[in-house]
């Protein structure tokens, strides 16, 4: 089945890259900028992960697993080689492990509600409500994050016996961050789709700030030209989501070799 997702994630490269407006931004780093802009992926292609370069399936999964318990200390993060907070952590200054009320406090547990657990009953019992949706924007804890989600809401949305998720991100760091978003709000749906015995439909991101940092530049030009390959699939087994443990295996994943970026804080 061909693969429109590669393609789509490409043609956002080159749209930065030829229409971009050079802006500056909070790392000192400097990005070519668009607003505005979508990707939509239809699950039955298969798993949502780019083939144009290698992505890092098994640090996109710890990050998810710690969204999912609701943790926000580092140290689980930490324990199982998943380093892309540590430059956020060590620019905040801070010492005890804690990342502030960040992603995984905003859907678990928000003055004692689980917005993670009132999105699967809410599924289950009104699957045609349009109240599926979980925020993270919580303008009263942002002062106190080490950084403010980026990717800020996901909704759901069941039509056919099949479920459907789009989240909105205010910030896409396009080279480096959305290819991790991508395959992890599409994990985290066929998660939601095993808990509530629906059939994944299809997969948008929108955004808002699509951004290529200054230093990307050239890496994304080489990933324009590259031929994609079929998407993987997964299998999940161990299932537990209201505890973030499941045991995922990426099955036929072939890519292009790795791109490496710096990573700005």
């Amino acid at each position: 089945m061909p693969n429109s997702l590669d393609k789509q994630y490409q043609n956002l490269l080159r749209g930065v890259l030829d229409k971009g407006i050079n802006k500056e931004d909070r790392t000192g780093t400097g990005t070519l900028s668009i607003f505005g802009t979508s990707i939509r992926h239809d699950m039955s292609e298969g798993f949502p992960i780019l083939t144009t370069k290698k992505v890092a399936f098994k640090t996109m999964v710890t990050e998810l697993k710690w969204f999912l318990k609701g943790d926000t200390n580092i140290k689980y993060l930490q324990d199982n080689n998943c380093k892309i907070w540590d430059g956020d952590y060590e620019k905040s200054g801070r010492t005890d492990g804690e990342l502030g009320p960040i992603y995984g406090k905003q859907w678990r547990d928000i003055n004692g509600i689980d917005q993670l657990e009132n999105l699967i009953t809410g599924i289950i019992s009104n699957p045609d409500s349009r109240r599926h949706l979980v925020d993270s924007w919580n303008v009263e804890d942002l002062g106190n994050m080490t950084l403010p989600p980026c990717h800020y809401s996901f909704q759901c949305y069941v039509a056919d016996g099949k479920l459907s998720l789009m989240w909105n991100q205010r910030s896409a760091d396009l080279f480096l961050g959305v290819p991790f978003n991508i395959s992890s709000y599409g994990l985290l749906l066929l998660l939601l789709c095993k808990e509530t015995r629906l059939e994944p439909g299809e997969l948008i991101g929108n955004f808002g700030d699509v951004h290529l940092y200054n230093n990307h530049l050239d890496q994304a030009a080489q990933q324009i030209i590259r031929t994609p390959f079929d998407l993987p699939s997964v299998k999940l087994s161990c299932f537990d989501i209201y505890r973030g443990d499941f045991d995922v295996e990426l099955i036929d994943y072939k890519s292009q070799p790795a791109l490496k970026a710096s990573l700005s804080n």
